[in-house]
């Protein structure tokens, strides 16, 4: 469905953006692929990588709407994976995340909508899903206007959804490469914020693969949540620092024990798939009367029972210690 298309991905410099870039690239042939983001010393190091003829970069923010109403223009896809990401950056700047993850996902509604754009998956993440720190909520605020937009666009053919999945394996700021770090610089014990603690865990070509093809599932207004492992965060530690002694920190600020991506106060809108589950909207949509149970793919789905909760502590998969390592293993 890509190829001979026009996809623009904010945020388009970060890890997912590339690894998407070049997926698309090996997979498809597509008119245009423009990358949106504001760094441009990121775009550059970008472009000595990915210049193919169909390549565009645009310097831009998600938080100038005129900007991104230039930028989507003639545009048939869009993946909106800008965002600021930091859980303790996002609490000491909460402003700016609101600013950037809010007032930002609002800015890529009204381009898309006034540009006629066929369809667009906006990233998401389990933090937002019974939320209890400023990310997490920027979050659920962006997935509700995505989710919502389907209604704002009334009888146009623009759809929206969303996809929400974990921790991404070796992504930066996150604990696999800080890990590392601590080993490379010689500590002799690893800090553990809680024993107890778990994690959703997905490699970056899961995610791109699975927003792929989530552009060919939707009809719009689903959040898509993947079924991924679970890994307990003694066993990162033993993985990369085996036989180091590990010290317990405390959970910081802004942190779960356990991630959640179905909360149980959603039960009621969950539909479970073979590999994955649909948030359903909560409101009707005044222009279409969807079908979620089964998707434009012909995958068949079911509502799971009542109280229902997906979290990372109760999946029924989580990874060993050899496993751990071998999802980090370069492909």
């Amino acid at each position: 469905m890509f190829n001979n298309k026009t996809i623009l991905i904010t945020g388009g410099t970060g890890s997912f953006g590339q690894k998407y870039t070049k997926t698309l690239l090996e997979s498809y042939k597509p008119k245009r692929l423009i990358i949106f983001s504001r760094d441009e010393l990121k775009q550059y190091e970008m472009q000595q990588i990915y210049n193919a003829s169909c390549m565009r970069y645009f310097i831009g923010d998600v938080r100038d709407g005129e900007r991104l109403q230039q930028a989507f223009k003639d545009v048939d896809y869009v993946i909106h994976a800008a965002a600021l990401k930091q859980v303790p950056a996002a609490e000491y700047n909460p402003m700016e995340c609101i600013k950037t993850n809010i007032h930002g996902a609002e800015n890529v509604i009204r381009a898309a909508i006034s540009n006629n754009v066929k369809k667009v998956i906006a990233l998401s993440t389990d933090k937002a899903a019974s939320p209890i720190n400023l990310y997490g909520a920027t979050k659920l605020v962006s997935d509700k206007l995505f989710v919502a937009a389907n209604n704002v666009v009334g009888d146009g053919q623009t759809r929206f959804s969303a996809v929400r999945y974990g921790n991404v394996v070796g992504s930066r700021g996150s604990v696999v490469p800080f890990f590392k770090q601590q080993i490379a610089n010689g500590a002799e014990s690893i800090p553990i914020t809680h024993p107890d603690m778990t994690r959703f865990w997905i490699t970056l070509q899961e995610g791109v693969d699975f927003v792929l093809k989530n552009f060919s599932r939707m009809q719009g207004g689903e959040i898509f949540v993947p079924k991924i492992p679970s890994i307990r965060i003694t066993d990162i530690a033993n993985a990369y620092g085996p036989g180091l002694k590990q010290e317990i920190v405390g959970i910081r600020p802004g942190e779960k024990m356990h991630e959640i991506m179905c909360p149980s106060d959603d039960s009621h809108h969950t539909v479970e798939f073979d590999d994955h589950f649909v948030i359903t909207p909560s409101i009707k949509f005044f222009s279409r009367d969807n079908d979620y149970t089964q998707n434009l793919l012909g995958e068949h789905g079911k509502l799971v029972h009542g109280g229902f909760e997906y979290h990372s502590g109760n999946n029924p998969h989580f990874l060993t210690v050899d496993e751990i390592l071998k999802m980090d293993t370069p492909t």
